[in-house]
């Protein structure tokens, strides 16, 4: 059945009747997985956003909008998972980087902080299976050359390692990274001072591609533009400091309440949901003062121009795959990692002191190289619209993502699909768009099968690819949630306690906002019994 599938596959997309990577013109089709850090559920022009986005909104037009892909709740979670079609246990990054530092779990299997040796990455077996393969950005998958790009199948990379950066040098973000480390293809280098992270990337991935094209036996490629725009600091190119004065002074408020009507008109959200109240400790706008008020819709300035100048590179990225004959070919797939992210480190106890020793964020300063702006949780809850809270949790606002993919003949392009998947899924996709075939020649005997399900089927009209009554599940420092169909159980704060853990029903109640565990304990016991069986099948070992 599976190799049935690639063949009318590839007959629909490139107008050839093998699954071969042997054969001497190659035209597998082109996959491009572009990977935005940390951008709102509803910040895209596609997505009910008031960001204008006019690239990323015709792949909509030209393709699917998924309003049930989920993510992990932090960036390396998400990376692990994505490109190994696995738990993000297994993939070993039950607990990113720098989360790790002192913690009784170094060192056991799963908190490996880089991708393990029980799963076959994504790179490593499109590269065996006859791809290109490429990425530039966010690596955040371990810092060792064992674990760089260059070791796990891509064949050319440029990419920051750690989770984040300056985006015009090589400053860090963290006391314990104090300087940013980049790799191009296995070395070390320097970041080049001045210029910015969104060009240098792009750059650097259009390089790669022309270089492979430009060989006498082509091959199709696999690129991961694995940017880190829209995550802190919020910097942009002078350009673009100016380019939102005065679209939020509505407030954060006013917005949230905007996007969740507008994802209704969207068709991304049921007619009948219902906004969450907002968080008790979020202060209302209209009780900021007018000073407070200025420097909020700033940050909510900054942060759309971020969005608007990705918009930018995507399209320069896209004009390249036409001009050199390629975007025919070529599958395009444009995600976010997480929700929202709702940090605000230039006031935060524990960062405030080394982010205040580099950076300074007056108001005329900010935006700029040496600011370091974050907009937090008020506009972090209105780009989550309509779930609760944002980055870092396992509620819907943690891991609800944007997902577009986009090809040319894709069976009903510029429509909304509401099936669900999630992030496991997307490996498992690729490979059947290869027709590789899972672990490949290096896979052993501590190979994990995949626990994704290729998403191909959604693309050829089909309504759904799981069960409705599909299990999936996560835990990430203490956080967990368990989803079998429409019920969810989450464990919102650490510990890990399973007496405080809530039950939704998504269906009902999308804001995750009445727990239903009193009212179903039924429902809480089967719950509680198939996220015993997933975390010992899956090898999840979790915080004491």
């Amino acid at each position: 059945m599976r190799v049935a599938r690639c063949i009318l596959f590839l007959i629909i997309f490139s107008g050839i009747i093998s699954c071969s990577p042997k054969k001497h013109l190659d035209m597998r089709p082109n996959i491009l997985l572009i990977v935005a850090d940390d951008l709102g559920f509803s910040d895209l022009g596609s997505y009910g956003g008031n960001i204008r986005t006019p690239n990323i909104d015709q792949l909509a037009k030209n393709g699917l909008r998924f309003s049930q892909f989920r993510t992990g709740p932090t960036c390396a979670v998400t990376r692990a998972m994505l490109l190994s079609g696995h738990n993000n246990h297994v993939a070993g990054m039950g607990m990113q980087d720098g989360l790790l530092i002192n913690s009784p779990l170094i060192g056991q299997p799963g908190y490996e902080s880089h991708l393990s040796d029980r799963i076959i990455p994504a790179s490593q077996l499109l590269n065996e299976s006859g791809y290109h393969t490429y990425t530039t950005g966010k690596w955040h998958l371990g810092k060792r050359e064992e674990d760089s790009p260059l070791a796990k199948g891509f064949e050319r990379s440029y990419t920051l390692l750690q989770g984040g950066s300056n985006h015009f040098n090589n400053i860090g973000i963290e006391p314990d990274d104090a300087l940013s480390l980049f790799r191009e293809d296995g070395k070390l280098i320097d970041f080049p001072t001045g210029q910015y992270s969104t060009e240098v990337y792009t750059n650097k991935l259009i390089e790669f591609i022309k270089e492979g094209t430009s060989e006498k036996n082509r091959h199709p490629f696999f690129a991961l533009a694995a940017y880190t725009s829209p995550h802190w600091p919020l910097q942009v190119p002078d350009n673009y400091l100016d380019r939102y004065e005065g679209d939020f002074d509505i407030g954060y408020d006013s917005l949230r309440v905007i996007r969740f009507e507008s994802l209704k008109d969207q068709g991304l959200i049921p007619e009948e949901a219902e906004l969450p109240p907002r968080l008790e400790y979020i202060v209302p706008w209209k009780d900021l003062t007018p000073e407070k008020q200025k420097i909020e819709a700033r940050k909510m300035e900054l942060y759309a121009a971020m969005v608007d100048n990705l918009d930018y590179h995507v399209g320069r990225i896209i004009q390249f795959l036409k001009v050199e004959g390629l975007y025919d070919n070529t599958i395009i797939i444009f995600m976010s990692d997480n929700g929202a992210a709702g940090n605000d480190f230039y006031n935060e106890e524990w960062s405030m002191d080394f982010i205040r020793k580099y950076y300074n964020n007056d108001y005329d300063s900010m935006g700029k190289i040496n600011s370091f702006v974050s907009y937090g949780p008020p506009w972090a809850h209105a780009g989550a619209a309509p779930f609760n809270r944002f980055k870092g949790y396992t509620t819907e606002g943690g891991i609800a993502s944007p997902i577009i993919i986009s090809s040319k003949n894709i069976v009903a392009p510029g429509t909304v699909s509401n099936a669900y998947f999630t992030v496991m899924d997307l490996a498992p996709t690729f490979y059947e768009i290869a027709g590789a075939t899972y672990p490949g020649k290096t896979g052993t005997a501590k190979t994990k099968s995949l626990l994704g399900k290729s998403i191909l089927p959604l693309l050829q009209g089909e309504h759904q690819i799981h069960e409705p009554d599909y299990v999936t599940a996560l835990e990430h420092r203490g956080r967990m949630f368990i989803r079998k169909g429409n019920w969810k159980l989450v464990n919102l704060n650490p510990p890990y306690d399973e007496s405080k853990m809530m039950l939704f029903n998504l269906e009902e109640d999308l804001g995750e906002t009445t727990d239903l565990s009193q009212a179903h304990p039924e429902k809480l016991k089967e719950l509680l019994g198939a996220w015993k069986n997933y975390k010992e099948t899956n090898e999840i070992i979790l915080p004491k």
